[in-house]
């Protein structure tokens, strides 16, 4: 999920770069001689963990999980896609 750029590469085109890691899906570790400076991350990803971190600091959705760990009835990927309608 990371691709690299370097401190050159971002201020030649940060728009480019940004594009580029949205359509892939990625992030961009900024680079400066071999050390990283920082993470371009597109707004799409950002919002997926965004939201990802709320749900973990939800104590209802962690109670939810841990009593689905504490459940010892496991479902096959087919069961999972009926349950789901998939």
């Amino acid at each position: 999920m990371e691709d690299f750029a370097s401190v050159q590469e971002a201020q030649a085109g940060i728009t480019r770069l940004f594009n580029k890691a949205s359509d892939k899906g990625k992030f961009v570790r900024i680079m400066r001689n071999q050390t990283p400076l920082g993470v371009l991350i597109p707004n799409n990803l950002w919002e997926s963990f965004v939201e990802d971190l709320e749900a973990l600091s939800s104590p209802s959705y962690l109670k939810s999980i841990e009593e689905a760990r504490k459940d010892k009835k496991r479902y096959s990927s087919d069961e999972v896609d009926k349950i789901l309608g998939i």
